[in-house]
């Protein structure tokens, strides 16, 4: 959270102030390109407030877009102003950090405990880096040997079944199999694969996106699941 107020939250004032005198926002009409491009504003504006969301006080909120619509003095002295917002945001970011290496320590230790159950089942093979596959269906062509590009299908999801991506709902993708193009773990994965092969894998965090995640549903220390199908190494 920034300390001044962006511009694109001055532009969604009007919006805001406009849809507090109806009787609920559920009910705001999104019917023409204005209203749609407006609630798309506000989308924006809600996701850059998340993390401020439980101390964000609405009226006070409103109270402050309404005075900067009419041009009216700040009920706040400037410097106090400053001051209050520079604290606000910084207490705002510590409290984000700390929660998100909380989240860090618990999706770790839930990866490590999944994957030491998920290694002793029949079929589940585990690799020097710690990536376990199991083959759905072996291939009969020609592998990739990293530098290729490859054609395949894949789905994606974490450790609780959540989906995250898939090229299921359209042509099948292509990827690079060099190293660096994609997550060391998702590369290993191809590597084990020949052209018409089938295979699940589970991809620890170390090899995937880390400590950092990877926005939206990837947190931080996510173990993920893949399923790959390989058509075509691209010559």
């Amino acid at each position: 959270m920034t300390v001044r107020m962006s511009a694109t939250l001055i532009g969604v004032s009007v919006v805001l102030v406009a849809c507090s005198n109806s009787a609920s926002f559920e009910n705001a009409a999104l019917d023409s390109d204005d209203q749609k491009a407006s609630y798309g504003i506000g989308l924006n504006v809600g996701q850059q407030l998340v993390d401020a969301s439980e101390r964000l006080d609405r009226a006070a909120f409103m109270r402050g877009i309404e005075d900067a619509l009419q041009g009216s003095e700040p009920d706040i002295e400037g410097t106090e102003l400053q001051a209050v917002l520079q604290q606000f945001g910084q207490e705002i970011q510590e409290a984000a950090a700390e929660q998100r290496a909380l989240q860090s320590e618990e999706n770790l230790a839930e990866g490590q405990a999944f994957l030491e159950e998920n290694g002793q089942r029949d079929g589940v093979m585990t690799t020097e880096s710690g990536l376990q596959y199991e083959m759905l269906r072996e291939g009969d062509g020609v592998s990739p040997t990293g530098g290729e590009d490859v054609r395949l299908h894949y789905r994606g999801s974490l450790i609780d079944g959540t989906e995250f991506d898939s090229s299921y709902e359209g042509e099948p993708v292509v990827f690079s199999s060099a190293p660096g193009r994609l997550i060391p773990g998702f590369t290993e994965a191809l590597l084990l694969l020949s052209e018409g092969g089938h295979i699940r894998v589970w991809i620890p965090s170390d090899i995937a996106y880390g400590p950092n995640g990877s926005g939206g549903v990837i947190g931080p220390n996510e173990t993920l699941i893949f399923e790959i199908e390989l058509f075509e190494v691209v010559e």
